[in-house]
């Protein structure tokens, strides 16, 4: 690759959010990536959300929680993040000395994007007596505002480990707020804010599908709106939706969450059957745009040539990393 084409890719980093170089087809990108990760001490994180090729690179994979708790005690001198851009994000707010990597600048997260810092700034002045729990799927900007960052792994634990007459915020995610108040029983204050993934469902398409397969447990997750979760056999974290599927004597489920997840299921679970619930569209399933936008391509190229990379603000990332250490020191106390 001439390094005109490298410097003018890289000049186009921030229009295109990632480095659009050609690769030779005949490039076996999967041994070309355990090489780099050789030669350069790197280390591949990845969601569950993500395309199976890219969980089958990663040297873990985990939701939300699990990522950030890998994040914290990695040795690796470069994170290359294969997910979203605040979880990203959070890797390099917990290792500011290391290089953190995102295949794609542009993955980013519709939860994220519909709770904006400055009005959630002036929503938590509103609220002055309120402590603020914040889910992680958030900006840094909103964590640094944040007394507490949770995932849905660990956030019934976290507002049980709370007195029950301290108010609450929690943002930015209604339908997971809505989800803890009842499990909880705590009357707290929510952001208005979802992610377009849990609530493209169809709960028509759903309960039609489950008449074909009656035998099929229904799993979902709790970003999911009421209505669906009202029929579901289980509610869970990405995490304890994959623990409950393999460990359920069912032999069918329908799968109410973003459908990376069905590679894992069906690794740990080869002989069952997993139905992605459909959304309210034309599609049989329900993928997270900003997630499928890494590709093995794209982790290649950051890997080879160190691009794009996380960089932030260093009183940005000393405010955000309180309300992350925080949750990691709760979930750790409670085992998660």
């Amino acid at each position: 690759m001439a390094d005109i084409n490298i410097q003018d890719a890289k000049k186009n980093l921030e229009k295109k959010g990632f480095l659009d170089l050609d690769i030779d087809v005949n490039l076996d990108l999967f041994s070309e990536i355990e090489r780099l990760k050789n030669e350069k001490n790197a280390v591949v994180l990845a969601h569950y959300y993500q395309e199976p090729d890219i969980q089958d690179v990663a040297d873990f994979i985990g939701d939300s929680l699990a990522l950030a708790q890998k994040a914290q005690s990695t040795t690796a001198d470069i994170i290359v993040f294969a997910g979203v851009h605040f979880m990203a994000e959070t890797a390099k707010i917990l290792n500011p000395n290391k290089k953190v990597l995102l295949p794609d600048l542009k993955a980013g997260c519709s939860l994220a994007d519909s709770a904006p810092a400055d009005a959630f700034k002036k929503f938590k002045e509103n609220h002055p007596d309120h402590l603020v729990i914040t889910y992680i799927n958030c900006t840094a900007e909103v964590k640094a505002l944040s007394d507490i960052i949770c995932t849905s792994s660990n956030a019934e634990a976290i507002i049980n480990s709370l007195p029950k007459e301290q108010k609450i915020i929690f943002a930015p995610d209604k339908n997971l707020g809505a989800y803890l108040i009842k499990k909880t029983g705590r009357d707290m204050v929510l952001w208005n804010g979802a992610c377009q993934v849990h609530e493209l469902f169809s709960l028509e398409k759903i309960t039609k599908l489950k008449m074909r397969h009656p035998d099929a447990k229904v799993i979902a997750h709790p970003e999911c709106e009421e209505s669906l979760l009202k029929v579901a056999d289980f509610i869970g974290s990405t995490s304890a939706l994959l623990k409950y599927s393999a460990q359920n004597p069912a032999t069918e489920f329908i799968v109410a969450t973003e459908a990376g997840i069905l590679h894992q299921m069906q690794i740990q679970s080869p002989t069952k059957t997993f139905i992605p619930a459909p959304p309210d569209n034309a599609c049989a399933c329900n993928d997270c745009p900003f997630m499928k936008l890494n590709t093995l391509e794209k982790l290649y190229l950051c890997m080879e040539y160190e691009e794009p990379e996380i960089i932030m603000d260093e009183k940005l990332m000393e405010a955000a990393k309180k309300p992350i250490e925080r949750m990691l020191e709760i979930s750790k106390k409670f085992g998660l």
